[in-house]
């Protein structure tokens, strides 16, 4: 078997890997068994063929590593948006109960809700600005 058939079969299992598993390091090191099998094709020794996969499938594993977006560092899942979807939605409180609790209703279903500072008790339309378990922290909206 040819040495650029063995380098595409590689490929082939890291990339099936990779769209098994989720991981985009797989890819990268896909890439660079394909830079392999170009070599093969391009007729230079197995050495050349080795060293250039390794140094580009290496290369661009180190590159997404260090270049990829950084998450949001020390924010808390339960006011981060790109975690929670709910952050940031708009509800109506029609009363408050005497604990400073509120019933609200929100994507089909009852929530219990407090405001964000304790104290307001105004009703009307309020913002999602945590969620803590099955609680919603409100924000009233300024009219």
């Amino acid at each position: 078997m040819a040495d650029a058939t063995l380098w595409w079969l590689a490929t082939g299992i890291l990339v099936a890997a990779e769209l098994i598993t989720g991981t985009f390091y797989l890819l990268m090191l896909a890439l660079g068994l394909a830079a392999g099998a170009l070599a093969a094709h391009a007729g230079l020794s197995s050495v050349s063929q080795v060293v250039i996969a390794a140094g580009i499938g290496g290369g661009a594993a180190l590159a997404w590593h260090f270049l990829r977006p950084r998450a949001a560092a020390g924010q808390d899942a339960g006011t981060n948006p790109d975690v929670n979807l709910d952050i940031g939605e708009t509800v109506q409180v029609e009363s408050w109960s005497p604990d400073g609790s509120t019933h609200i209703k929100y994507r089909g279903a009852q929530w219990l809700a407090v405001p964000r500072d304790g104290s307001s008790r105004a009703t009307g339309a309020h913002r999602i600005v945590e969620v803590r378990g099955s609680q919603l922290i409100l924000e009233k909206i300024a009219t």
